[in-house]
């Protein structure tokens, strides 16, 4: 029987697990800080067991390490490249969701030097996106076209029935790391022309998007799309461009938020019963009126009835009430996500949503361009899973019994950009019922 280690049970983890747990052939071990959320997910099945792993404890995380065939890292993702490392000291198979880092892409050579396969990249976004997306171009290009333009959004939100709001947004991962990746920097072609955004100007940059079944969103760059150029086999595509969806007003909002200095990372410590509304005061650079919302108005060039500051009323950064984290060394980014996580939690029953949407224009030889478009819509599910932890942990899952059955071996650093890794994940998830739907015709 093949052994799983899996490192971390954070929110998108259930899905991973009963799906392991479900495979006669693997046995799962979880190992993490807080064991009674691992027991929770084992709940006593036979093949599943649990340990506790502190992040300093590399000892012990080298020795479970050396006991597995496959580690599934869904630690923070500095920690991915020390698991990699071990992965490599042991001979044993990776799987992450994470991004590639240049520390991990590193690990290539030593990888395949030791016949170890390190699948990143394999949930939703990114994930799902990399495969659905190849699966179009490998077969515009085995039809003699070329793909000039590409546009691929991905975002996670309520449910259309569950957007009750100002925000338009409800948290089904990490807040922290939602507010931490509207301080990336974005980078796209448009026609041919290369376009920088400074992270402080992101969400200064969006536009709508109207998405079947849902109606307008609005779309913001998601990091740097040009290093998928050469990964997707794109060299010399017109337009490229990867971006992140949200309901409308969370742009404008967002880009005063980020002014205002409440994204920032720098030490400090709050007394005991500072309110929420004296936090908010110390990012003033006007001179303080005593009516805080109309100062903010003043500093950001806004009316005081700006829908933008009543987003900030509502969120509670002018009121009395206490600031979540007090008497020990934190910052105003994780005051705000402390804050957003009290008052953006999905109720329960209430439904998230996974939008994926792919736009293509492919050329061909003598005849008509086409316009491809492939689309998922996914849906959590009432008191079950949400969409978030089924996309993102559900590809890792079928990605591990892949290459644990031996149907997938490809040593080295892998994203799932090859029909090898595409093709059977993308089939059995269909299976599941997560599954994008294409459409072709002519360009007008």
């Amino acid at each position: 029987m093949a052994k799983v280690l899996l490192l971390g049970a954070g929110l998108v983890t259930r899905p991973l697990v009963r799906y392991l747990l479900g495979q006669p052939e693997l046995a799962l071990t979880i190992a993490t800080r807080t064991v009674s959320k691992a027991d929770a997910l084992v709940a006593g099945h036979p093949q599943g067991q649990t340990t506790t792993l502190l992040a300093k404890d590399t000892a012990k995380l080298e020795k479970l390490i050396s006991e597995h065939d496959l580690a599934i890292s869904l630690l923070p993702a500095p920690l991915h490249p020390v698991v990699a490392e071990l992965c490599i000291k042991y001979r044993k198979q990776m799987v992450t969701t994470s991004y590639v880092s240049p520390k991990m892409k590193s690990f290539d050579g030593p990888a395949k030097d030791a016949g170890v396969m390190i699948l990143n990249e394999i949930g939703v976004d990114p994930g799902i996106d990399h495969m659905s997306a190849m699966r179009i171009i490998d077969d515009v290009h085995k039809r003699g076209g070329k793909v000039v333009s590409f546009k691929s959004y991905c975002g996670g939100l309520p449910a259309p029935e569950a957007n009750d709001n100002p925000y338009g947004y409800k948290f089904s991962w990490s807040p922290r790391a939602v507010c931490t990746a509207g301080k990336n920097t974005g980078r796209y072609r448009a026609d041919g022309k290369i376009v920088d955004i400074p992270g402080p100007e992101l969400f200064a940059h969006h536009h709508p998007l109207q998405v079947e079944g849902i109606g307008e969103l609005e779309a913001y760059t998601n990091r740097d799309s040009l290093g998928y150029i050469d990964i997707y086999g794109l060299a010399g595509i017109e337009t490229m461009f990867r971006g992140t969806l949200r309901y409308p007003g969370w742009c404008e909002t967002l880009k005063r938020i980020v002014e205002l200095g409440l994204l920032e990372e720098t030490p400090v410590t709050y007394a005991s019963g500072t309110t929420l509304a004296q936090f908010t005061a110390t990012f003033l650079k006007v001179k303080p009126t005593g009516d805080l919302r109309c100062d903010l108005a003043r500093q950001l060039g806004l009316n005081a009835s700006s829908p933008v500051l009543g987003r900030l009323a509502w969120l509670g950064l002018f009121s009395d009430e206490p600031v979540a984290i007090t008497e020990k060394e934190t910052t105003p980014l994780d005051v705000l996500a402390a804050r957003m996580e009290q008052t953006m939690k999905y109720a329960p029953g209430e439904r998230d949503m996974i939008a994926l949407v792919h736009h293509f224009i492919a050329r061909f030889p003598g005849k008509p361009d086409e316009k491809i478009s492939s689309t998922l819509i996914d849906y959590g599910q009432p008191g079950g899973d949400s969409s978030m932890a089924r996309t993102v942990s559900l590809p890792a899952a079928i990605a591990t019994r892949l290459i644990l059955t031996g149907q997938i071996h490809v040593p080295g650093v892998h994203i799932p950009v090859i029909p090898e890794i595409y093709n059977p994940v993308l089939d059995e998830l269909a299976t599941l019922k997560i599954k994008c739907v294409e459409k072709t015709e002519p360009l007008a």
